[in-house]
């Protein structure tokens, strides 16, 4: 019986889950009706709008988001993910943002290798509540929330056993292919059950997202985000459409010189009906704002230096523009941009400031001569090619701003006190799965790409010249 590889199922549902969210959220579907508007203009009148993926990559990728409450439902989503060939890449801490509380850690699940990326680029940000984390619970009410996350289950065993299945095969057979679609869906559709209003209203004032993960009984995508090539025209198109948006464009400025790491906005999370049970019983309408429609636009992947240098860009505009209208913030950073990041690719290369895979300039005339041993050499002669890798992760300080900017409010958190101790490690051991270095992962694609360009240039110097390969590396659980 023929076998639907991984990537397949990854690809089919990316779009069964678009298609369900799209009935959930009618705006989202507006979303992607100019997103599509928008990349067709973009490649249109750009020839070089393919530079950091197709058009066809670009339309169909997607990044989804979920949210979980405790470590085995954080190990149950990554074995539903395995079996799309998605894999837990970085850490983000969201926790310590100065206004809005965010009391949870993320990973992104996604492909690793280059050419599964290429097939489709699926991504789902999952974050995980952290509630021991004394700022936002305090005894009585953590004990309270892991017994009511206890009791619940998102993920029925028979998905489970499926994903299983399916990481261990590389794909299922066309029946359990059909099933396990169609179960891996219905556990990230919103539920109709009816929500504890008191409960919820509780953990809502600690933080809106705390009362989203552990105040239901399911878990539900809070988002499904599209790629677009412009996404200051998307912005202004979608505000003509009449749909608001949150207040800016998390990231990076928009400016003259190339376009780097990830670039973010959504339109605000919408009032969207829901029954509750009141504390008297009685079952009563009403609604929650927890869903909204993000869009993103990629850019070049950073090296550690190029992303230190963006984080001093940030911090500095941060510094001058405090309590200032946006408007202000984004022409400051234009300015900071201006003067102290590199405004050409080319520079960002030389600076190694940023990834790029290598090509070998096949028919380039040789002349009886040999390939130099220095890489700045051999590209400005023309025997290499540089193309920059296209970002395929998050930023933590963008994410959290897109939370709190679609929250009811701000929350409580109690600086005061100490945050649970949280990092890369401790997420891979409540994952049971390495937790991928997205640094590590680019450096390596570049590395494997630079020695097969000098190998087929028969640049033997060269290649002796490079130190030996460093191992992918990841947090082990």
């Amino acid at each position: 019986m023929a076998l639907t590889p991984t990537w397949r199922l990854r690809a089919a549902f990316a779009r069964r889950l678009s298609a369900m969210y799209g009935t959930e959220v009618p705006a989202y579907t507006t979303l992607l009706e100019v997103t599509g508007q928008i990349n067709d203009e973009v490649a249109g009148r750009d020839p070089d709008a393919g530079r950091l993926g197709s058009l066809d990559r670009v339309t169909a990728e997607r990044h989804g988001a979920i949210r979980v409450g405790t470590p085995t439902e954080l190990r149950q989503a990554g074995q539903v993910f395995a079996a799309l060939g998605m894999h837990p890449v970085g850490f983000y801490d969201l926790r310590d943002g100065d206004v809005g509380a965010v009391p949870v850690v993320s990973t992104a699940f996604r492909p690793l290798d280059a050419t599964e990326l290429d097939r489709n680029p699926f991504r789902v940000f999952t974050s995980l509540l952290t509630t021991g984390d004394r700022r936002f619970f305090d005894a009585d009410l953590e004990s309270r929330l892991t017994a009511f996350l206890a009791r619940r289950r998102l993920f029925p065993p028979e998905l489970l056993d499926l994903a299983a299945r399916a990481e261990r095969e590389h794909g299922l057979d066309e029946a359990a292919a059909e099933r396990f679609l169609t179960l891996a869906v219905d556990a990230f559709t919103l539920s109709t059950e009816p929500v504890d209003r008191a409960w919820y209203a509780e953990l809502e004032r600690i933080s809106a997202v705390a009362a989203d993960i552990g105040g239901v009984t399911t878990t539900h995508v809070n988002h499904l985000t599209p790629r677009v090539l412009d996404i200051d025209a998307l912005y202004r198109r979608m505000e003509e459409r009449g749909i608001t948006m949150i207040d800016r464009i998390q990231g990076p400025p928009r400016w003259a010189g190339p376009d780097v790491l990830l670039r973010q906005t959504s339109f605000r999370a919408l009032a969207e009906p829901r029954t509750f049970r009141d504390p008297d019983g009685r079952l009563t309408r009403g609604a929650l704002r927890v869903r909204f429609g993000e869009v993103e636009a990629r850019g070049i992947a950073l090296t550690r230096t190029g992303r230190a240098r963006y984080d001093a860009l940030t911090a500095e505009t941060d510094r001058r523009t405090a309590g200032r209208p946006d408007a202000e913030r984004q022409a400051t950073a234009r300015t900071l941009w201006e003067r102290d990041f590199p405004r050409t690719e080319a520079q960002l290369h030389a600076e190694r400031l940023a990834f790029f895979t290598y090509r070998p300039v096949a028919d380039r005339p040789r002349d009886g001569r040999r390939p130099p041993a220095d890489r700045a050499a051999l590209l400005a002669d023309g025997w290499l090619t540089a193309h920059p890798l296209v970002y395929e992760d998050f930023l933590p300080r963008s994410a959290a701003g897109i939370f709190r900017s679609n929250l009811t409010g701000d929350g409580t958190r109690d600086p005061h006190r100490d945050g649970t101790p949280f990092d890369a490690h401790r997420l891979a051991e409540a994952l049971g799965r390495p937790v991928h270095d997205p640094f590590a992962g680019y450096a390596a694609q570049q590395d494997r790409s630079l020695r097969a360009a000098l190998t087929a240039l028969g640049a033997d110097e060269a290649l002796r010249a490079l130190p030996a390969p460093a191992p992918t590396a990841s947090t082990d659980a």
